[in-house]
């Protein structure tokens, strides 16, 4: 009988020990769930900074190339991004009998304000070379 009661309550120990694991394993899942959530959410930001920034070229290379328009800056609002597009034209250039203006395009999409856990920001340079009219 003496070994029996020098063993009572260890179960306890055993079960509260087992709980303290799933309760540190589940905190650890829901933890893991949220942080996937949050990086897929800033991957389509991402993607959505990246045609803003996108449109913003297209958009200066259609003004430089159609308009022959070439503003060193200018500050564009698609849908929420805040592109900021600067043109630098060259030219113009004559190669034999071709003469043509080259004009280099940077458009920077932003997304919120630097340094909060929001801000998102894609830039992306170009060169579009045109006809001299």
């Amino acid at each position: 009988m003496t070994i029996l009661r020098s063993q009572k309550g260890f179960s306890i120990i055993t079960a509260l020990f087992i709980l303290l694991v799933l309760a540190l394993l589940g905190g650890f899942m829901v933890t893991l769930s949220g942080v996937q959530s949050r990086t897929s959410q800033w991957a389509l930001q991402g993607a959505r900074a990246y045609h803003a920034a996108r449109s913003g070229v297209e958009w200066g290379g259609y003004q430089a190339l159609v308009n022959h328009a070439c503003n060193p800056s200018t500050t564009l609002t698609i849908d929420g991004f805040s592109v900021t597009l600067a043109c630098q034209a060259d030219g113009p250039i004559s190669e034999g009998a071709q003469t043509y203006s080259v004009y280099h395009l940077t458009s920077l999409a932003e997304w919120g304000t630097y340094g909060s856990i929001d801000y998102v920001s894609r830039q992306l340079r170009v060169r579009v070379t045109g006809a001299v009219p």
